[in-house]
């Protein structure tokens, strides 16, 4: 059995310590039942949480899936090595239209919809948007609740329809590339460069949580960015910092960014 006080120890410290509990419930009533469990949607921070709860455990496997390919929010599965068969992920494939000459909806509008109807963000999987108008998944419990209430999307009327999951569409990114120069790897600064607004903007931003790094909430303006993370700004898409490139002359660090839109 795993050292259960150990491994929520481990995430005390990063602020994790809630998610690592129940995905621990998961584990171990799978260690004991020698079948599966499956996790809510988790972001990519949550599957490595689940990934490391996993490794601790023992006698257990992950499997992940969200639907689309290359999911950003997916389920986990910790599976028994003992069990055999697949497990059921019980992800339900929804399309949604309105008419594109009268509304436009973004990501956030489809999002706050869910919300207003009083659904947790873990049941909602990726959102796409598709010529026709988007695709989501979401949890399967919620199918007849979702397609009873989600008749209107902002002032847009839309139409819903469940789909097979071979149906989904490939989620395409448009990635910018953006060179820039920085007094410090602070966060408020790599950040304000990434999204083109100015660095007291992005610090207000990241006071009011609406700034992440690597999944996770933002501590503060002044946090150390690294070659490799990934920053999100709420409905803004994200940026991450691909190249430290060194000091220019002038003492400012150049850094290549890739911003996904």
């Amino acid at each position: 059995m795993a050292d259960r006080e150990k491994i929520l120890r481990f995430f005390r410290s990063g602020g994790d310590e809630e998610l690592a509990a129940k995905l621990l419930d998961l584990a171990e009533n799978v260690q004991k039942s020698r079948k599966f469990k499956v996790s809510d949607f988790l972001d990519p921070h949550g599957l490595s949480v689940a990934e490391i709860v996993a490794a601790n455990v023992g006698n257990i496997k992950v499997e992940v899936n969200g639907g689309f390919l290359n999911p950003e929010r997916a389920k986990v599965a910790f599976v028994s090595e003992d069990f055999f068969g697949k497990p059921d992920f019980a992800i339900e494939c929804f399309q949604v239209e309105w008419d594109k000459r009268y509304y436009t909806l973004s990501h956030r509008d489809i999002l706050g919809a869910f919300m207003g109807l009083g659904c947790k963000r873990e049941i909602l999987g990726d959102i796409i948007f598709i010529p026709e108008g988007a695709q989501f998944v979401a949890d399967k419990a919620f199918e007849t609740y979702i397609t009873s209430n989600l008749t209107q999307i902002g002032a847009a009327p839309v139409s819903l329809k469940i789909i097979e999951q071979a149906l989904l569409q490939h989620k395409e990114e448009q990635v910018k590339i953006i060179s820039a120069t920085v007094a410090a790897l602070r966060l408020d600064a790599v950040a304000a460069a990434g999204y083109g607004v100015s660095r007291s903007r992005m610090a207000d931003e990241i006071k009011s949580q609406n700034v992440k790094v690597n999944w996770k909430e933002a501590k503060n303006a002044a946090q150390a960015v690294n070659q490799g993370d990934i920053i999100s700004f709420r409905s803004r898409g994200r940026v991450e910092v691909s190249e430290i490139r060194g000091t220019t002359k002038k003492g400012r660090i150049s850094v290549t960014l890739k911003r996904y839109i």
